[in-house]
């Protein structure tokens, strides 16, 4: 959705959580929204959604999910497998400016989506997602910043990383966890009757990751985040 490069430079300058980009969950249009897409959208369009790893999403707490960027679809198939129906949570999700306009803006603004614009990124987005973490929600980047088609695992942006080591140390053993996603479509630009799995890994904790310095520390951290997903991608297997 976004490229996260600039998040580095931006998250350096955070020194408290403000409620700067409030976001809002519309309780009926999430609830519409929940209906349509498991009773109707998905099941007319998917053939088959495969999930993997149901039991790796946290309950509670402060989690990022770090799902693979590989269609549009991935803002649907996201809610659909990890989303209120399946573990009781709403979802977060940080986007692109340019998805904000019409119709689809007013809908990701009420579902709980928050714009930034990656040519002149805001730090209060920023502080928002850590602010999200520190009020221990569920949040969703696609680290890779782009969609890819190719079925690779590409090289991750570092701020993902940061933003969940900067809520931690906010507050100490907060813990925030970060939950690699796998998407596979086959065929691989999605269309009616296709397949998809969505293998979900084992959450990184960050508590684990706040020694040294903090770019150390975001470099480790998404080094073993690309790592966890270029395994359980590996294993992403789809059936005609």
């Amino acid at each position: 959705m976004i490229n996260l490069d600039f998040i580095q430079a931006s998250l350096r300058k955070l020194h408290s959580p403000v409620n700067s980009k409030p976001s809002s969950i519309s309780p009926w249009l999430a609830s519409l929204s929940y209906f349509l897409g498991h009773h109707i959208v998905m099941p007319l369009y998917f053939r088959k959604i495969n999930i993997i790893g149901k039991e790796n999403i946290p309950k509670d707490g402060p989690v990022i999910l770090a799902p693979t960027h590989r269609s549009r679809w991935d803002g649907l198939i996201i809610p659909y497998t990890t989303g209120r129906l399946v573990t009781g949570r709403d979802l977060r999700f940080m986007v692109s400016m340019d998805e904000m306009k019409c119709l689809q803006g007013w809908l990701i603004r009420h579902l709980g989506g928050f714009p930034l614009n990656p040519k002149n990124p805001a730090v209060s987005c920023f502080r928002y997602g850590v602010e999200l973490m520190l009020k221990r929600e569920m949040l969703v980047i696609f680290p890779e910043g782009k969609i890819y088609r190719d079925n690779q695992v590409h090289s991750l942006k570092t701020g993902l990383a940061r933003i969940g080591l900067q809520a931690e140390s906010y507050q100490q053993n907060l813990g925030v966890k970060i939950v690699p996603i796998s998407l596979n479509y086959n065929p691989v630009i999605p269309r009616r009757g296709c397949n998809v799995m969505v293998r979900i890994g084992v959450p990184l904790s960050v508590n684990d990751y706040i020694y040294g310095s903090g770019k150390k520390q975001a470099q480790n951290l998404t080094m073993d985040l690309e790592a966890a997903l270029k395994n359980i991608d590996g294993h992403s297997t789809i059936n005609n």
